[in-house]
């Protein structure tokens, strides 16, 4: 009886802590936010625990109602959520998908783990079904954060580049071709500046929502920065042809982009484009291709469709080595200066020189001033660069005068942006006194890019300059469009004719009437006028016949170094 007892109350003991521990399991579902399915193969029973209802409006009792989870998810889930709910017919232990709810819109995280008996069969399967919705908007605002351009919503520049590899590695596998365009707004900084910067931001918006209209699975059009969009095509042709985009878009600025206040902005766009294999084998070298050619269809005008062109790109590349190089070139003694004399025309005196600047760059090969000088205007080397010539200039200028005591003018050529310097005139007077140099010696030769911008400025200088007594030559005359309206009042001296006027001075009748009504008009004004590049005697008679006082080029003397113009100042003094 005793031992009956006994065994009554173990079994009364374990009960209570079964019940126990029961009730503490479903105190842990009932608080969880996540919603459970218990499957008992060996009693063949199912529990929906935790928090289902606020999950899901069916019940499961019996394994055939799992199929109720097959109507609520996206189709495209179906198979994967098929696999994972009856893990055991895989033999798996655990495995988790994801699954987009089509009602509710939301994001439910589907847990499963299947406990096997010790033959191998399934005993017990836990389906833990949790809501991650919060944590899908999170990784998709990532995604956004990564991918996508937030001003305009387009692609930004780093998915636009592993698209494009994409797009290369599967072009290559099926020998056809990408193209790539880089489309540039011209003068966007006028809207920014003239209208402001949310009629700017409004409008790169509503030009990126145009350009969206191209994008598909072939297509990719990302905002790279501020006014540069970028397309990449896969095998372009038909209605995703360069050509074709390329006309839509020149009709649909042609028109104008309207925004949504009805404000209406006509605008232009430079566009470059280049292709693969062509151009380049991968990604960012193809991009670099399209956006060189596209400066040049800038550098041409703007307005305009520039193609992939060897000699372009290798242009561009050059200028970018010589753009490195200015930086030291200085320092390292590359450049030198050269001498041109000026001579008077009607007895051939020597009047002056022209200081020219010469660069011999690595290997000792000369670069052409033409093509570094606006690179140095670009880059903002050429203040230090000019600098330099007006202090080498004045110096050897010096040393002449104190050898040699002939009557000469030293002429320097003033780049636009030097000449803004705020202590142009400052540095010019003290490196004049710095060699003893006297004013009236010192010619500067500006061009009509001086006068382009902040025009009084520009004035109040030249007539701070004249009081000083140094004397102002306007060069290249002739070239711009607007030279007659400067001549007006300026202070100025001496004018050069240009040497396009003086090249076919002989043969074409329209040039020699512009070239004499130039030299006429420019002595009613009380100037002196020099020509330049005059290289055959007949021009200079020409030149001497109509009354041009000064002329400069081959025909009486060459660019010379520092020495033989010491030669010649020997030779006349």
């Amino acid at each position: 009886m005793d031992e009956m007892r006994y065994q009554l109350d173990l079994l009364t003991a374990i009960n209570h802590r079964m019940a126990g521990q029961e009730k503490m399991y479903r105190l842990i579902c009932e608080s969880s936010v996540s919603a459970f399915l218990y499957v008992s193969f060996e009693n063949n029973t199912i529990q929906c625990l935790g928090n289902w209802d606020n999950y899901f409006d069916f019940k499961v009792t019996q394994l055939k109602d799992i199929s109720y989870f097959f109507d609520i998810v996206e189709e495209n889930d179906v198979s994967r959520l098929r696999n994972n709910l009856f893990l055991e017919k895989r033999k798996l232990e655990q495995e988790t998908i994801e699954c987009r709810i089509r009602e509710k819109k939301v994001w439910y995280r589907f847990d499963t783990k299947v406990i096997y008996a010790e033959d191998g069969q399934p005993s017990d399967k836990i389906i833990t079904i949790s809501d991650i919705s919060d944590i899908k908007k999170q990784t998709e605002e990532l995604v956004n954060m990564a991918y996508y351009d937030l001003a305009t919503g387009l692609y930004n520049r780093n998915y636009f580049v592993m698209m494009l590899g994409q797009f290369l590695r599967k072009a290559e596998e099926e020998n056809t071709t990408v193209s790539v365009l880089c489309i540039d707004i011209d003068d966007f900084r006028t809207i920014n500046d003239g209208m402001g910067m949310v009629i700017g931001e409004s409008f790169l918006q509503t030009f990126a929502n145009y350009l969206k209209q191209f994008s598909d699975e072939n297509t990719i059009v990302s905002h790279f920065t501020s006014d540069l969009f970028c397309i990449a095509i896969y095998d372009p042709y038909g209605t995703r042809s360069v050509d074709h985009i390329c006309k839509s878009i020149k009709d649909k600025i042609r028109t104008g982009i309207v925004l949504p206040d009805g404000q209406k902005i006509l605008v232009t766009v430079s566009i470059g484009v280049a292709e693969y294999p062509e151009a380049a084998t991968n990604a960012l070298e193809l991009i670099n291709c399209a956006e060189i050619v596209m400066f040049k269809a800038k550098a041409l005008g703007k307005n305009t469709v520039k193609y992939f062109d060897t000699p372009i790109v290798n242009e561009f590349l050059q200028n970018v080595e010589i753009e490195n190089q200015l930086k030291t070139a200085v320092y390292d003694k590359e450049f030198v200066m050269h001498f041109q004399p000026q001579y008077y025309i009607e007895d051939e005196k020597l009047r002056g020189v022209e200081a020219l600047l010469r660069w011999y760059g690595n290997g000792n090969r000369i670069v052409s001033p033409s093509v570094f000088i606006p690179i140095a205007e670009r880059n903002g080397t050429i203040v230090t660069l000019g600098k330099w010539v007006m202090e080498e200039s004045l110096k050897k200028f010096a040393e002449w005068k104190q050898e040699f005591h002939y009557p000469l003018i030293i002429s320097i050529n003033i780049s636009a942006i030097q000449y803004k310097q705020p202590d142009f005139v400052d540095y010019l007077i003290k490196t004049m006194q710095k060699y003893d140099i006297d004013s009236n010696e010192v010619e500067l030769e500006i061009t009509e890019s001086v006068l382009i911008e902040d025009f009084e400025e520009v004035i109040r200088k030249l007539h701070s300059l004249r009081d000083h007594g140094i004397k102002i030559s306007l060069d290249d005359f002739g070239t711009g469009f607007s030279s007659l309206s400067y001549l007006k009042g300026l202070p100025i001296d001496t004018l050069k004719v240009d040497k396009s006027f003086v090249d076919t001075i002989l043969i074409d009748h329209s040039t020699k009437i512009i070239t004499e009504s130039i030299i006429h008009m420019v002595k009613e004004l009380g100037y002196k006028t020099i020509a330049e590049g005059v290289e055959e005697k007949e021009q200079y008679d020409y030149l001497k016949s109509i009354g041009c006082d000064m002329i400069q080029g081959y025909y009486l003397g060459k660019p010379m170094s520092s020495d033989d113009i010491k030669k010649l100042l020997s030779d006349i003094s």
